[in-house]
């Protein structure tokens, strides 16, 4: 297959939420090198060279994506690079200055829709959900971490208010054979919990999302992968976070305000620091969210948010974890029998 064909097919594949709206706020126009840190189906790293970015640089942690974009990439003739990595690392992967940077935060459709994958409860598959090939599955954490540490897990990362009496019938289960599927762990959830009322959500989806964020460090990669942004952001270039749930929303909202030297001077985390210049100047007050169009033609885009900043001559510094209210699980829950 030629590569623009691969690019046919690529574009046929997904489309990327907010894309119009991305492109918007970071004026690839301008030309420069832009970071597209999740790369994906290439969806964003498609629509900002043909919105005239001269060069992009687009990253992904899952090998499979990064294969498939490699057989397509040519097609830009030599203007698309794509790394194989994870964003948190980006400082070790990516040379700046860049001009702009978007990421898509969260778990791709790709990945969604590939039961092998793990990552649905709607499609019967093994219990995986690992984004890369590395470090332990969700069916390694489900049948292995202690119940306080599953309690946790679904408490703090899928804000579950039955995280108890779901990682308690976790154990009881995984006594008499280990939970190895999807379906399995969500038929197991479904019976811990009341019958849902019509348009709402399925039952497991806050333990499927918390386990997916423990999988994968999703809330640690963010806030890694924000710092790093920061520092290998030009003076004038754009930030820009598409989010899809709370808690990585208020992750990023909070960074932009801290770095955009709104810290609230009381906070005992992070009190503002007298005289720092502040290295953001937000772009966008509230969050921009997909128009009635784009929700008709594409459902799963109904809970994304778009926040944007642009990045001031100030130097680069530094957010704690806490400061950006990161769940942090007790350290011992983190041991798995």
């Amino acid at each position: 297959m030629s590569a623009e064909a691969a690019l046919r097919a690529a574009r046929a594949l997904h489309e990327p939420v907010m894309l119009a709206e991305v492109l918007s706020v970071l004026e690839p126009g301008r030309g420069g090198t832009y970071l597209d840190g999740t790369f994906g189906a290439g969806g964003y790293s498609v629509g900002l060279l043909e919105a005239g970015a001269g060069r992009v640089i687009a990253l992904d942690r899952d090998p499979e994506a990064v294969s498939r974009g490699r057989d397509w990439a040519p097609a830009f003739a030599g203007r698309l690079e794509i790394v194989e990595g994870r964003f948190g690392d980006l400082a070790e992967l990516v040379e700046g200055p860049l001009d702009g940077a978007v990421f898509d935060i969260g778990v791709s459709s790709m990945q969604i829709d590939e039961a092998r994958r793990g990552f649905s409860f709607m499609k019967d598959g093994p219990l995986d959900m690992r984004m890369s090939a590395e470090g332990p599955s969700a069916a390694e954490i489900v049948n292995r971490a202690e119940e306080a540490a599953l309690a946790d897990i679904f408490f703090l990362y899928g804000e579950e208010r039955a995280s108890r009496r779901i990682a308690r019938a976790i154990v009881a289960a995984r006594a008499d054979a280990p939970i190895e599927t999807t379906r399995a762990l969500a038929a197991l959830v479904e019976r811990c919990l009341p019958r849902p009322k019509p348009g709402w959500p399925h039952p497991a989806t806050r333990v499927f999302q918390a386990l997916r964020i423990a999988v994968n460090d999703e809330l640690g990669e963010l806030a890694r992968g924000l710092s790093a942004a920061e520092a290998l952001l030009a003076e004038g270039g754009i930030l820009a976070v598409v989010s899809f749930h709370s808690l990585e929303d208020r992750i990023v909202k909070r960074f932009l305000r801290l770095r955009g030297g709104a810290a609230p001077g009381g906070s005992r985390h992070a009190p503002a620091a007298a005289g720092e210049a502040p290295a953001f100047e937000i772009v966008t007050r509230k969050a921009l969210e997909p128009g009635a169009a784009e929700l008709a033609r594409n459902p799963r885009a109904r809970s994304a948010k778009l926040r944007a900043a642009r990045r001031t001559g100030a130097p680069a510094g530094a957010v704690s974890a806490a400061a950006l209210g990161l769940p942090a699980l007790p350290g011992a829950s983190r041991g798995m029998r």
